[in-house]
């Protein structure tokens, strides 16, 4: 399979690259920086481009299998309120962006696209509710209304040659790119160091288990149009006592978090095509690996 992939070299978009590497498959990367020596695995093409929405023309996507969207403009650290100071821009930028890139793939006769989304778009829910693909998607932040303004754009050009997925995925863990950090680094220095660290918790899916969602949202023959990505509920408390189990060195814990107030994501639909994602096995070996 030939796939453009935007946002390639980003923190998500790195393990999408090396699954599909894995599986033989041909892999461009589009993006603003090219991707440094021995950042992937083997060797891909590159197109360099911003997000903007005269990047994209059906010329130069004519010929790819699929397309997978996982680029997305914002503040560095922030997905919420990623907007900072330039709403306008950031609108422009993902939504606008995102839909031309949806028009021309169809337009280039690209069979099928799959849109990295968030759970974002659900916006708050009552304390406890699980979220389905069927729970009325009622975004509260910008990011979240942007993403799923896009969903829509894209469902809407589905027909028998062109198939589109949106995959709904909550935050994404796992080992950074050569060079980068992981998401966690901070709080395992400080808890290393002995500082205190908040009660917190969220619902976490390694990326390596998004990169597995992608697979099967490529590969289906008929996927429905919008698929929920979520693994686990992890509290800090818990984490950080890995770090201790592993390093063998008992440190200061913060307090457990308040997790009824959470809303876990209901996956049934996406595990029904196969997908298992690692579970609490994986969360260790993967915080063992980032220990090294």
């Amino acid at each position: 399979m030939n796939v453009l992939i935007t946002g390639g070299t980003g923190y998500v978009g790195r393990f999408l690259v090396e699954r599909l590497l894995a599986d033989g498959d041909a892999v461009t990367v589009f993006g603003r920086n090219a991707p440094a020596h021995g950042f992937f695995s083997r060797t891909v093409q590159f197109v360099a481009g911003d997000l903007e929405p005269a990047n994209f023309a059906p010329d130069w996507l004519a010929g790819f299998d699929a397309v997978i969207h996982a680029a997305f403009d914002h503040v560095p650290g922030k997905y919420r309120d990623g907007e900072g100071d330039d709403a306008d821009g950031f609108v422009r930028r993902n939504r606008d962006a995102g839909i031309a890139l949806f028009e021309a793939a169809k337009q280039a006769r690209v069979p099928r696209v799959v849109f990295l989304s968030t759970r974002a778009v659900y916006g708050p829910k009552a304390p406890g509710k699980i979220l389905t693909e069927e729970t009325p998607a009622e975004p509260d932040t910008l990011y979240g209304r942007v993403k799923l303004e896009a969903e829509n754009a894209l469902a809407a050009l589905a027909d028998e040659h062109f198939t589109p997925v949106s995959l709904r995925v909550t935050g994404v863990y796992g080992p950074a790119g050569p060079g980068r950090a992981h998401k966690w680094a901070g709080l395992l220095a400080d808890h290393i160091a002995g500082k205190p660290t908040p009660p917190r918790a969220g619902t976490e899916v390694h990326g390596a288990d998004v990169a597995a969602a992608v697979r099967i949202a490529l590969d289906h023959a008929k996927p429905p149009p919008v698929l929920n990505v979520s693994d686990l509920l992890v509290d800090q408390r818990d984490l950080l006592a890995i770090v201790d189990e592993i390093t063998g060195v008992k440190r200061l814990l913060p307090e457990r978090a308040d997790t009824s107030g959470i809303n876990a994501m209901d996956c049934t639909p996406l595990k029904s095509f196969g997908w298992k994602p690692g579970g609490e096995a994986l969360l260790r070996a993967t915080v063992k690996k980032l220990l090294l």
